[in-house]
C-alpha cells in the first residue's frame, strides 16, 4: 500500500475513475464545532491520497471539483456525517453516493455490528486496527501511525461495495438502497440545522 499525503488540496491532474472511496477525520464529532483536517481518497487500487486540508481557508479547488462531480461515485462509510463536515467546511453537496453502513444496515439484519471494522473482518477477511481512532488529527504533522490508520479506512471499500452489492441484489434491497443514498445530503443538512435527534417524519 502506498500513501500520498497532500498539503491544502489535491494536485491536479489525478483520475482517481468511476468510483472513488472517500473518509474524513475531525476534531471531534460535532460539524460545527470540531474542524475537518484530512480527507482520504482511493481510487480502490490499494493505494490511499491523503489530503491535510488548511484549516483557515479550507482553499482546495481540485478536491471539491471531485467530490462535487456528479460523474464520479463516491463511497462513503457512514456517509451522514462526512458529507455533514464535508458540506459545512467546503461548502460542496456530494453526490452521487454510496453508504456501505446503510448497506450493511439494510442487508447484514443478523447482527447489530456495523462498524468498518466488524464490516471488514466479516466479509473481507481482515482485522484494521483502529487505535488511532481518537488521536489528534490537527497537528501539524502527522505520524506514520495516523496515516496508516487514515489510509485503511478508504482502501477496502470499493471491496466492501462489490460484496454489499451483491447482498443488497439478493434481498431485493438495492432500490431501497440507492433512495437511501440519494437521501443523505438533505440527512446531512438536517443534522447541521439543528434536527440530528429529533425525526422530521415523526407523527
Amino acid at each position: 500500500m502506498a500513501i500520498k499525503l497532500y498539503k491544502g488540496d489535491l494536485p491536479g491532474g489525478l483520475d482517481f475513475g468511476p468510483a472513488v472511496a472517500v473518509d474524513t477525520e475531525t476534531l471531534g464529532l460535532i460539524p460545527r464545532r470540531d474542524k475537518l483536517c484530512l480527507v482520504q481518497l482511493s481510487s480502490g487500487d490499494g493505494n490511499a491520497h491523503l489530503v491535510q486540508l488548511d484549516r483557515t481557508s479550507y482553499d482546495a479547488p481540485n478536491l471539491k471539483t471531485l467530490l462535487a462531480n456528479p460523474d464520479v461515485m463516491k463511497i462513503f462509510h457512514f456517509a451522514r456525517f462526512d458529507v455533514a463536515v464535508i458540506k459545512y467546511y467546503l461548502g460542496i453537496d456530494v453526490a452521487p453516493l454510496y453508504c456501505t453502513k446503510i448497506a450493511s444496515r439494510l442487508t447484514r439484519t443478523y447482527t447489530d455490528r456495523h462498524g468498518l471494522k466488524d464490516l471488514i473482518k466479516e466479509l473481507l477477511g481482515i482485522e484494521l486496527n483502529k487505535q488511532q481512532q481518537s488521536s489528534d488529527w490537527g497537528a501539524h504533522v502527522l505520524s506514520d501511525a495516523q496515516k496508516q490508520y487514515a489510509a485503511q479506512d478508504v482502501i477496502y471499500l470499493h471491496e466492501l461495495k462489490a460484496r454489499l452489492d451483491q447482498m443488497l441484489a439478493r434481498e431485493g434491497r438495492t432500490d431501497v438502497a440507492r433512495a437511501c443514498f440519494a437521501f443523505l445530503p438533505a440527512r446531512a443538512a438536517l443534522d447541521l440545522a439543528g434536527w440530528t435527534e429529533e425525526d422530521v417524519f415523526a407523527h
